[in-house]
């Protein structure tokens, strides 16, 4: 609610209030009132302010009856009929009434089939019999302030897991200086942990900047080959060291709208994951295909898959299946969220098909340069090596 909204709103709240001052006044008024001439249900204004507010509101009578409510309360579901659906709400109205008391709480609102919403209230009484309850929703704030906190956590974390790392390897090395061969293996896991921490403050950075980001107003043509053989190479060496086969497929020639260097990212995130997920000796197949304003960037792997209790979690950031293997492969957990951010800013999606033990498949969907179709390239079976110089190494039969 906007500062000005609320200096108005408790303006108007003084003045009914202040009204009561003058009850016996009203009283002998109200006698002398023609007897066809009914009491006004709500104050002056109430009604009119009510109608305006973006927050849900409602006035109470002495009957526990909703007299008035805002659309927004009743669109919460706040408000059912002419009644308060939400029975802590109207103990709090009962309570401000027998004491006139204002109080303010924080709830908790339950819906079948729907998330919990949290809410916070705020009940005044406008006369000695009507109160005025006011609710906001702060589901999203608390999602964010939620999410900024894990955030946060799970940065600190994963930023002293590798440093920590380097500082007891760099003590051991000082330790075995004078044995070349510890000092060498003691190195070598410096290399590991320094890569990886380099490569998380990467991702760190790319998805703090993609965050913000507004979405692309002047989007270039990418091709999609390009992007695919950029993603497959800058993935050989890991696919190598595994015997994992990574080939090109899918449809030719195909130019799809955007940010080059984003959807780069995005496919080669991709790819890293499938190799990092993939049992040693397996294939890795990146397809484009082709719709009618839209081109699918696929990924394919055999690895382990995903848990379907977990496929509407794997996009969140430092989101896990299975940590130890994130451990073991260095993986951050920031991927597959650069990987979304990507495909919002371009207003395309991301999917993903999985059964675990069997494999997965993660989609990108992102828009189509208009023209006529190119024809696919034709299918490649396992063991018949690269396309378009693509496969890392041949494939196991």
């Amino acid at each position: 609610m906007s500062p000005t909204l609320q200096a108005l709103l408790f303006a108007l709240l003084g003045a009914v209030l202040g009204g009561g001052a003058v009850l016996a006044f009203r009283v002998s008024e109200r006698q002398m009132r023609p007897a066809d001439m009914p009491e006004p249900a709500l104050p002056p204004g109430v009604a009119a302010v009510l109608s305006v507010l973006r927050s849900s509101a409602l006035v109470v009578d002495a009957a526990d009856t909703v007299l008035k409510a805002s659309a927004p309360a009743i669109a919460m579901g706040i408000v059912s009929g002419n009644e308060i659906t939400e029975r802590e709400l109207a103990d709090l109205v009962r309570k401000v009434r027998r004491d006139g008391q204002i109080r303010e709480t924080e709830l908790l609102m339950h819906r079948p089939g729907m998330p919990p919403r949290h809410v916070t209230a705020r009940v005044a009484p406008l006369s000695s019999q009507l109160v005025l309850a006011l609710v906001e929703d702060r589901t999203r704030e608390r999602r964010v302030e939620s999410i900024r906190r894990d955030f946060v956590a799970n940065v600190s974390h994963e930023l002293k897991t590798p440093v920590g790392a380097i500082k007891l390897l760099s003590d051991a090395v000082i330790d075995a200086a004078d044995d070349p061969e510890a000092v060498q293996r003691f190195a070598g896991r410096m290399q590991t942990e320094s890569e990886r921490l380099a490569r998380l403050v990467q991702q760190i950075i790319e998805l703090s900047r993609l965050q913000g980001d507004d979405p692309l107003d002047e989007p270039v043509a990418v091709e999609a080959d390009k992007i695919i053989a950029r993603a497959i190479d800058e993935n050989t060496t890991d696919a190598s060291v595994r015997s994992i086969n990574v080939v090109q497929n899918g449809t030719n020639g195909l130019v799809l709208l955007g940010n080059r260097e984003q959807v780069a990212v995005a496919v080669s995130n991709l790819v890293a994951n499938a190799v990092a997920y993939s049992p040693e000796g397996s294939s890795v197949v990146v397809s484009a295909t082709a719709r009618e304003q839209a081109v699918d960037i696929s990924v394919t792997d055999r690895g382990i898959g995903i848990p379907a209790k977990e496929l509407d979690r794997i996009f969140e950031r430092f989101y896990r299946v299975d940590p130890a293997r994130h451990r073991s492969t260095g993986g951050t957990g920031l991927g597959l969220s650069v990987v979304k951010h990507v495909a919002a800013s371009h207003g395309g999606e991301v999917k993903v098909w999985s059964i675990e033990g069997q494999g997965s498949t993660f989609t990108l969907t992102l828009p189509r340069k208009p023209g006529p179709l190119p024809s696919p390239l034709p299918v490649l079976l396992p063991g018949a090596g690269s396309v378009n110089g693509t496969s890392t190494t041949k494939e196991n039969a």
